[in-house]
Parts: C-alpha cells; structure tokens; sequence
C-alpha cells in the first residue's frame, strides 16, 4: 500500500510552504508555529485543519499529535543568522529552535518523515564560518538522513532578490533513484561529484566546500537538480500605480528625494527628465549615522523583510510622465511578490507584512517540489532495499577522504 503523500509544516507562520505543497497532492498532516498572529492568519487560510499553537520544545505533545508523515519541512527563525541577530547563531534564542524540531525527529524514532526540508537565509552558510550549518546537517545525519543542499532565489520566479538555503534529508531507509549518493571513491567518474559540480548556480562554491569536506554518519546526497528557467515578469505587473493608493504628501516625497546618494539622484532625475514610466522599490537605511533611501534600478524588488521600525519596509517608487511617487509597499503586493495572488487577508496590515515579510516564495517551494521532493516520494514506493545497503552505505560515507566531524 503507498503512504499517504502527507507532510508536516513546522515553524509555518501563514503557511505558504503549506500552500506550494498543497498544489501538487501533498496533505498537511500537522503545522506548527508558535505566534498567534500568525497562527491566525494560517487558519483564516487553511480550513480543514488547524495550526498548533505550542512550543515546539514541548517534544511529546508535538510528537502525540503529529502522526506519521512522509514530509516535515522546519522554515526556522533566521534572525540569529543575520545582523539583527547581531550574528549569534544556533546559539541565539530564537534560531537555536531549530534543535526542538530535531528532536522531535529524534522522539519519533523509526517513524520519523522519510524526508525533511530545512529552510533558511544564505547567512546559515556562514554563520559562526560555517560551523552552524555543518551542526545542522550533522544532526539530521545522525538521526539517518543522507542530505542534499543548494540555495535557491526567488527572482527565478517573482521580481523579488530573495535567496535561500534548503537542505533536503533523505533517510537511509528510502531508495530512491532521484537520490545520488556520495561514495567513497573520489574518483573525476563519480556520479555524485559531477552532480555536485553541474550547476554552480544552486550549489555555489562554499556549499560545495562543505559539502566536499564535512564528514557526516550518512553521507551528503545529490538529487538531479539545474537552475529554472527565468520566468518573464516586470515589477510594474506586481505593483499598484493608480491614483487610489496610499500615495505620499509632497513634502514626504522630497523628504525621501533629498536622502538618496548622489548616484542615486542622478539616475532618478535622468527618469524623471526623460518621462518614460519606470516601476521599482527601495529601502530607507542607516548610513554613516544618516538616514538613506537606497533605490534599485535592475528591475526587481529586494527581498522583503518584516516592517520593524519601518526602514525594513519597503518604498514602491513610480517615475511617470515626468513625476515622482512615492508610498509604503502594501501586504497585498507583498503576497504578490511571494507569489501568493488569492490569500485571505488580516484587516491589520502590518499584521500580514509581518506574515508575508517571513515567508518563503510560494512558486521557488513548488520547484522543490517538482524537482526534487515530489519525484523521490514517487520513485520510492514498491523499491525494496537491497540487504546490507545501509551498512554499506554508512561505510562508504565514514572512509570519505578528507572530511571532519
């Protein structure tokens, strides 16, 4: 009998990993989230069940409730792994969470998910010079995964920059033939050194730096993965430009004007002379003790942050027959820009730019699927394991030259 093709969302804030599974089959079995205001946006949106509103740490409680199934992906909180964090790691209060989903994994011991996705910013792959992201997938080794990583931008897909780090755990016990395994040999034949290296996009070098060099119980995996296709978009399409939007004063817009850098001004004034329509964002930012307005000009927004204090939130900017507009980005467009057009929406704004602001681009979620999450599930089922593939398995993996623990 095929198991169910379910999943658990842990750390799932408004749910939209859910909501990219949900389109090709998968069934949420369990979600997880700690904050309530996002919590409540994730059961307005997804009825037929609810978000569990408990401490992830709260181990057996979780584990009671969340069954048995094929997927747990853990989109755990980034803030230790970046500058507002002040960079503290997996040792920070709100990152280090990321040790109450493992053991979880941990408590549920034969009957933990097949798969696991882990999700977070670029910066895991630095943090603490590496040594964060090697723990992680250390752990997820330890408990039986084989583990494949690359780093995925949503500009693929939306007008957004929004880089991310995955890594996929496939557990010893799947045979899969989506899944290439590392092998003792280093010799320039092997299969999973040439996937490793085939798409330098995805996998840039420190990813393949560790991966080539940090030693783990399972082994490192490769599934056959190459960067998507560049969607054909503009920012305009995303973006609101009518007179009904919440467009700032004058003064407010000359304000702003007179905090962009010289190059800046430039360029915008160039637009400004030239009439032509030009759609994009910016951000106000602290530099040098004053306070900037930072604009792109590559036809894409930045990534989307959460609106604390209000510089983190975004500024559309519209050049139009020769006139300068200005306003606060909306949720709505920031679902867009997520790749969400039809959401139910909190009447607090700022409510879902903090639900928007934290959450994964939906479309870049449904190309993990295709690609990789969905195709090892299928090939999975009715493929026995050969005896001793674990033990060999696990063999190949501890003899791999060159590695550390």
């Amino acid at each position: 009998m095929t198991p169910a093709k379910s999943f658990a969302e842990f750390f799932a804030g408004i749910g939209l990993v859910g909501l990219a599974l949900q389109r090709s089959g998968w069934l949420c079995q369990y979600a997880n989230d700690i904050d309530p205001k996002k919590t409540a946006i994730y059961d307005a949106n997804f009825t037929d069940h609810r978000c569990d509103l408990r401490d992830i740490w709260e181990t057996d409680a979780v584990v009671e409730r969340m069954g048995h199934p094929f997927l747990a992906t853990a989109s755990f909180p980034c803030i230790d792994l970046s500058l507002a964090g002040h960079w503290r790691g997996l040792n920070g209060k709100h990152s280090s969470t990321f040790f109450g989903f493992a053991k979880v994994a941990e408590k549920l011991g034969a009957a933990r998910p097949k798969l696991v996705m882990v999700e977070n910013v670029v910066g895991f792959l630095t943090s603490h010079e590496g040594k964060d992201f090697s723990a992680v997938a250390a752990l997820l080794a330890s408990l039986g995964y084989w583990l494949d990583a690359f780093v995925l931008d949503a500009r693929y897909f939306v007008p957004q920059s929004r880089p991310r780090v995955f890594l996929v755990g496939i557990h010893d016990s799947v045979a899969s033939t989506h899944v290439i395994r590392q092998q003792a040999s280093t010799a320039l034949d092997d299969a999973w050194l040439h996937a490793l290296g085939r798409e330098a996009k995805l996998r840039p070098p420190s990813l393949r730096r560790i991966m080539q060099t940090v030693e783990l119980e399972t082994g490192w995996a490769a599934t056959p993965i190459t960067a998507p296709p560049q969607s054909a978009y503009t920012l305009d399409a995303f973006i609101d430009t009518d007179a009904d939007q919440d467009w700032w004063t004058e003064d407010e817009v000359e304000k702003h004007y007179n905090r962009l850098s010289d190059r800046h001004r430039r360029q915008v004034d160039a637009l400004v002379r030239s009439r032509e329509r030009f759609v994009t964002t910016g951000y106000r930012r602290k530099r040098n003790g004053s306070t900037k307005l930072e604009v792109r000009f590559d036809g894409i927004a930045g990534c989307l942050r959460t609106p604390r204090g209000g510089s983190a939130r975004q500024i559309v900017v519209v050049i139009d027959d020769g006139e300068l507009r200005l306003r606060w980005m909306s949720a709505v467009e920031y679902g867009r820009l997520q790749g969400v057009d039809r959401f139910e929406m909190h009447p607090n704004e700022r409510q879902m730019l903090f639900g928007f602001g934290d959450a994964v681009c939906v479309p870049a979620i449904e190309w993990i699927d295709r690609c990789v999450l969905s195709p090892i599930f299928e090939s999975c089922h009715g493929t026995a394991r050969r005896n001793g593939r674990q033990s060999n398995a696990r063999a190949s993996a501890k003899s791999h030259a060159g590695g550390q623990r």
